[in-house]
């Protein structure tokens, strides 16, 4: 079964947190997530599948530029795509809110994390010295979304998902 990305909701965060714990570190607490579900300009998505939460991320939206602030997907779903699938639900929530830059940050030795954004037209900026609790980030950033040959760009990736069956 295909997971279905859709809209976070409240009753998804104590599973959302539960996945954040295992995945990261210094991981974000319960009353975070529903924090920043209640703001208006933030939004949040999550991949489920059979019931199960197994995938999330989130952007911050301010005038045209967005900011995603997290991405995660279960390790025992890796490998389907969902980060991708998930990537272009973002990029949708950006173009609807009238975001034309994106940007992020990435641990330095997330490699595979940077693949994927690089796939999305994301490129390197900058680097945040100390930005995870032990190791740097690379600051990451999408320029002009709305224009065509981003949309170009977008059209492939789509594509791609819907010859693998993930259309």
């Amino acid at each position: 079964m295909t997971a279905a990305i859709r809209d976070m909701n409240r009753h998804d965060i104590p599973a959302v947190a539960t996945l954040e714990q295992a995945i990261y570190d210094s991981p974000w607490s319960v009353r975070v997530f529903y924090d920043e579900l209640a703001l208006a300009n933030r939004r949040y998505i999550v991949a489920e599948e059979d019931e199960t939460i197994v995938g999330y991320g989130g952007m911050l939206i301010v005038e045209n530029d967005g900011h995603i602030t997290t991405l995660a997907v279960d390790p025992r779903a890796r490998r389907q795509r969902l980060g991708t699938r998930m990537m272009v639900s973002l990029i949708d929530v950006a173009l609807e809110m009238g975001v034309s830059h994106v940007t992020l940050e990435v641990r330095m030795s997330n490699e595979a994390a940077q693949a994927l954004y690089q796939r999305f037209g994301f490129a390197p900026v900058g680097l945040r010295k100390n930005y995870y609790r032990d190791e740097d980030a690379l600051v990451m950033w999408a320029n002009d979304i709305d224009g065509i040959d981003y949309q170009a760009r977008m059209l492939g990736v789509r594509k791609e998902l819907e010859a693998a069956g993930y259309g």
